[in-house]
C-alpha cells in the first residue's frame, strides 16, 4: 500500500488576485472542497495622511510646516 505523504500537508498561503476570472476559479475550487477561502474581503490600506491625522501636537506641527516652507523657499532661491 502506498501512502501519499503530501496529501496530509495543509499550508496557508496569501494570494494576490490580478484578474476577476481568478475569483471564479477559486470559487470553483472551494465548491469542490479543494481549498477553503479564509477571508474574502480585505479592506484597502488606509492613507498615511488619514492614519496620522492629529497625531502631532499643533505647536510642533506648525513649527514643522514653517521649517518645510522655509526650506523650500531657500531651495528655490538658491543659485546651484
Amino acid at each position: 500500500m502506498y501512502i501519499w505523504n503530501n496529501l496530509s500537508i495543509m499550508d496557508t498561503v496569501l494570494v494576490k488576485i490580478n484578474n476577476e476570472k481568478a475569483y471564479k476559479l477559486l470559487e470553483g475550487l472551494e465548491e469542490l472542497e479543494v481549498i477553503t477561502v479564509l477571508k474574502k474581503n480585505i479592506e484597502p490600506k488606509q492613507k498615511l495622511s488619514e492614519k496620522y491625522a492629529g497625531k502631532l501636537p499643533t505647536k510642533i506641527a506648525d513649527e514643522l510646516q514653517n521649517y518645510v516652507t522655509k526650506s523650500r523657499e531657500e531651495w528655490n532661491n538658491s543659485s546651484i
